[in-house]
């Protein structure tokens, strides 16, 4: 049997149904984004640093297939969404065929992306983790309006970042999370109180990839 592929996985309708579910359900409990977008901005964020890294490709496809996946557990429960969604991926990539190795790197990555629970085991984790944490935007909140927008902090911090990036420095050395926040939609101070805790796993996640993890906004270094 082929190897299961990126692309399979993008047009795979159950999967991307409960993506789908997921989302609409985070939309309910007041969350930002997690649907499409953010389900492919994660694994090709993830993918490129593992291409970057000199990962082997199959190495890279297997960062693509997890980023895609990582919230389809968002459909049963916010609460240990990662473990469950671990499990649903399980069931699914083994009913396509993945190859018994291949799905434990997928499924471990998924399982450990989560800041309350995870921590980096693999590769395809480690890159997995950076991805995800480092998807903070104007266009991941739903109600992109004054009074909606101030009353959570998350929507706040996300719709006072105008501009994002990841990247790794030429050495190879060290990867940087560069952000672009507007101050007067709320203080920098904001950022720390809900994400501390997602930069800590960010830079346990580089430590894993033999990588320093920087952390710098509005031009100012902060990690």
């Amino acid at each position: 049997m082929a190897p299961i592929t990126y692309e399979s996985i993008k047009n795979n309708k159950d999967i991307n149904t409960y993506i789908t579910a997921g989302n609409d359900a985070l939309g309910v409990l007041g969350y930002t984004e997690h649907g499409f977008a953010h389900a492919t901005k994660t694994a090709e964020t993830a993918a490129a640093l593992l291409l970057q890294l000199g990962s082997p490709p199959r190495e890279v496809e297997l960062a693509k297939i997890a980023g895609y996946m990582h919230d389809i557990g968002n459909m049963i429960n916010r609460q240990d969404h990662a473990q469950s969604g671990a499990s649903l991926a399980f069931q699914i990539l083994d009913k396509l065929g993945m190859e018994a190795s291949e799905l434990a790197t997928v499924v471990s990555a998924i399982g450990n992306h989560d800041e309350n629970a995870g921590i980096a085991v693999n590769r395809v984790t480690a890159a997995l983790i950076l991805a995800d944490k480092s998807d903070v935007r104007r266009s991941r909140v739903r109600n992109p309006n004054l009074d909606m927008y101030q009353k959570d902090i998350h929507d706040r911090v996300n719709y006072a970042v105008r501009k994002s990036s990841l990247t790794l420095d030429d050495e190879k050395t060290c990867i940087t999370l560069k952000l672009d926040i507007d101050t007067s939609v709320c203080p920098v101070m904001d950022y720390f109180e809900i994400f501390l805790t997602r930069m800590v796993m960010c830079r346990r996640a580089a430590d894993f990839l033999g990588l320093k993890f920087a952390l710098v906004i509005n031009e100012n270094r902060l990690l």
